[in-house]
């Protein structure tokens, strides 16, 4: 059995090493978080703290190198809670102040102070300091799940990913409870499918950190709305999309979008999650596949990249994972079976 665990650990630091590296490249960038700056860096220093780890629990695990005592192992071991924190409060909390510089070193001084605590000490505090972050984030998705039918899958993604770090993090309490190397086997498994689940829910939704936050201030943020006629600015939507099609503005985007209507980037959030029932991410990407489908039976020979740039999307590969998530089939599947029904046209 032990076997077994050390064997299925060491495939998933591999698994880890690689699925950090894929989502450095493809989902910790601007393009995904184009307000925020912390987000970005709080993702990549956490992918390199857990990456660290896989690497020197798989020293440990398979060659008897006695890393996860080390003051490196520590430092990064404090560093992943703190950065998760920073990464999800941006998406979490509606409006966040920007984080003070005492905030901020109070979150670092638990990492500064790693390297100097005895490892029978490290391992339980920075897994206690982990428990306390994880409850906060509960509260927080907790607070969220009048939206649970909107992202009911993604949101059971990312409820397993956090029960894993609480099993996790209430093991490491006291970590000698469990003989050998038995905790370090679970440990690098927990991050290992932590990963996949995210690389999960991602590949599902790849939008939903920006989808969450549009959420969670509709249902966080005190109402912006008093002072809005909500019918004379969502008739005044209609017309921006159907008579000026703004959607075909590849760059548009929240904020520009309420400059047209006359309100803010949050009375519009909170419009359009309270009236329509959706963000604005989702909206102007129905907008834009609601165009395409017209224009892909309306102009049989003009080329699926050209239609998807033409109704505002910036590449194809965003254009297919659009239409695919709306209308469950790709562009040129929808072509070929709405052509041969006239009905559907």
């Amino acid at each position: 059995m032990a076997t077994t665990l050390t064997a299925l650990a060491a495939l998933l630091c591999g698994y880890s090493l690689f699925s950090a590296l894929a989502l450095a490249i493809t989902h910790f960038r601007r393009s995904h978080y184009p307000n925020h700056g912390l987000p970005i860096a709080m993702g990549w220093l956490l992918l390199f703290a857990l990456g660290g780890l896989q690497v020197m629990n798989f020293l440990w695990l398979q060659f008897d190198q006695p890393w996860v005592t080390s003051g490196l192992y520590q430092i990064l071991l404090f560093t992943v809670a703190p950065a998760f924190f920073l990464f999800s409060q941006t998406i979490l909390r509606p409006q966040p102040p920007a984080t003070s510089q005492p905030l901020l070193l109070g979150h670092l001084v638990p990492i500064a102070l790693a390297p100097w605590l005895p490892s029978t000490l490290a391992l339980p505090l920075a897994f206690l300091i982990g428990a306390g972050y994880l409850l906060w984030l509960g509260f927080r998705l907790y607070g969220l799940r009048q939206a649970r039918s909107r992202f009911r899958l993604e949101l059971m993604l990312l409820g397993a990913v956090f029960l894993i770090a609480l099993v996790v993090s209430l093991l490491g309490l006291k970590p000698t409870l469990l003989p050998g190397k038995l905790f370090f086997d679970l440990y690098a498994i927990a991050i290992g499918l932590a990963f996949l689940l995210v690389q999960l829910a991602l590949g599902l939704r790849p939008e939903l950190p920006e989808a969450v936050s549009e959420v969670s201030q509709a249902v966080y943020a005190k109402t912006t709305l008093t002072q809005v006629d909500c019918d004379r600015s969502l008739q005044g939507l209609r017309d921006l999309m159907d008579t000026e099609q703004l959607y075909t503005d590849s760059s548009l985007s929240l904020g520009t979008l309420a400059q047209q209507l006359g309100l803010t980037a949050h009375q519009l959030s909170e419009l359009m999650n309270t009236r329509l029932g959706k963000g604005f991410s989702r909206y102007l990407r129905e907008q834009r596949v609601a165009a395409a489908k017209s224009l892909l039976l309306t102009e049989p020979t003009a080329s699926v990249l050209s239609i998807g740039l033409s109704v505002g999307f910036s590449s194809q590969s965003n254009f297919y994972e659009a239409f695919r998530e709306i209308e469950g089939m790709t562009p040129g599947q929808y072509r070929k079976i709405a052509g041969h029904h006239p009905a559907g046209r």
